[in-house]
């Protein structure tokens, strides 16, 4: 059996799933890729206006259930929290780095930006974080893809983008990070860095070829930390629009996981953290606890008066 992954089509999506690919065919398993077209491609409206990041799911999960593919990468940050009926996010591989960076003219940061420098992105929750930190600067929306994004910093239209790190590794673009945001003070997308492994149902089971491959390649140390950040937003019922920033760190024994609501637009935040002690099998357990107690303590300090909860995307 060969095995068709499903994949968009942009040059960051196709460089993930060939990554993929490869570690699937390094386990004798035949692959190829499949690539599939979003709705998130082909329109150049904000992601707020056509639905939020699941739009870039939608279609590759459609392919998936109509049998047009057996697996589907996503990008871990851009798939709802809510599950689809019939599939399944069975697995995810190694994680790259987490955070945020800034691509600037002229190798600046984002404190050395001149008062009304224009920095681009799309996020509502980074739009948020660069207002709290720079109320001086100008936001832009901004979509396309990272060569289109930084080629607007190149050309002078913007002063600077905000991408994440991960994006420009795996498109071998870290030459054009001016400075790297951290996690501690810049939490980032809940799961970002990771990528998700979506099957159907049917199809888990480890007996199988797709079921094998999928075990093989999981990083379950990656998996128990991606899923309690997206178990924090799902607690918090955030949808696209909500500006939430959520991170973790997880060594063999400990973990810190922490998180950001903001006020649409900037202007006020609400900051908690949480940390846990565990054993090597506990783990995952012990990260779904402190992401529960994470969103208790937010919504207690009044997350949901702050940021648009209770959202379905």
């Amino acid at each position: 059996m060969t095995i068709r992954l499903g994949t968009r089509g942009s040059a960051l999506a196709l460089a993930q799933a060939g990554h993929i690919r490869d570690r699937i065919a390094a386990l004798g398993e035949p692959c190829e890729l499949v690539t599939v077209t979003t709705a998130g491609d082909v329109s150049r409206a904000s992601l707020a206006q056509i639905g939020g990041t699941g739009v870039f799911a939608g279609a590759l999960r459609s392919a998936l259930l109509a049998g047009q593919v057996d697996l589907v990468v996503h990008s871990l940050k851009d798939l709802p929290v809510a599950p689809a009926p019939g599939l399944v996010v069975a697995g995810v591989p190694d994680r790259e780095d987490a955070r945020d960076v800034l691509c600037a003219r002229d190798g600046l940061d984002l404190a050395s930006l001149p008062a009304g420098s224009r920095v681009g992105t799309g996020s509502p929750r980074r739009h948020a974080q660069l207002v709290d930190r720079r109320d001086d600067l100008e936001v832009v929306d901004l979509r396309g893809n990272v060569d289109s994004r930084l080629r607007r910093v190149t050309d002078g239209e913007l002063d600077a983008v905000v991408l994440s790190r991960a994006g420009l590794a795996r498109l071998g673009r870290l030459d054009a990070v001016t400075e790297v945001l951290p996690l501690d003070t810049w939490p980032t997308a809940a799961g970002q860095g990771a990528l998700a492994m979506e099957v159907r149902e049917a199809d888990v089971d480890p007996s199988g070829p797709v079921g094998r491959v999928v075990a093989a390649l999981t990083d379950p140390a990656a998996r128990d930390a991606a899923s309690a950040e997206r178990r924090v937003l799902g607690l918090l019922e955030a949808g696209c629009a909500a500006p939430i920033g959520v991170a973790s760190v997880v060594d063999e024994a400990h973990a810190v996981l922490w998180a950001s609501v903001h006020r649409p637009g900037g202007g006020e935040r609400l900051d908690r953290r949480r940390e846990v002690d565990f054993t090597a099998d506990e783990r995952g357990a012990a990260l779904a606890l402190a992401a529960d107690g994470l969103a208790a303590d937010l919504l207690a300090a009044g997350a949901a008066e702050l940021a648009p909860l209770g959202a379905s995307s």
